[in-house]
């Protein structure tokens, strides 16, 4: 296959341009700045709104880190002994007021004896 002057040279043309889009691609891709047709370089329009985002980001994930360590020390305090201790008082109070008021007020033993430890 013979190639003539003109082909070769549209071959070289069509080589070269390729060559240029695919390496503005990868340069887009990587967030570098592009090259125009004459050599120059063009910055990203969008960088100050990609560090905006940017810093938004940061400051949910922190928020977000926050919340969950919060979240941690409420499901400490749920699960602690000394939550269900503090129900238990609340029943004794219940217990204790209503056995009150069947004896007249006097002061009732809570029996504390009677109840098993859990």
């Amino acid at each position: 296959m013979d190639i003539t002057g003109s082909e070769f040279v549209l071959a070289i043309i069509a080589l070269s341009t390729s060559g240029w889009l695919l390496n503005n691609w990868i340069r887009a891709r990587h967030g570098y700045s592009l090259e125009d047709e004459w050599g120059g370089k063009t910055e990203r329009a969008d960088g100050t709104e990609a560090q905006r985002l940017k810093a938004e980001n940061r400051e949910l994930h922190g928020k977000i880190d926050a919340m969950q360590d919060r979240m941690i020390v409420l499901e400490k305090i749920v699960t602690d002994r000394g939550y269900s201790l503090s129900e238990e008082i609340e029943a004794l109070r219940d217990t204790r007021s209503s056995d009150a008021k069947e004896l007249g007020g006097a002061g009732v033993p809570l029996g504390l004896d009677k109840k098993e430890r859990a």
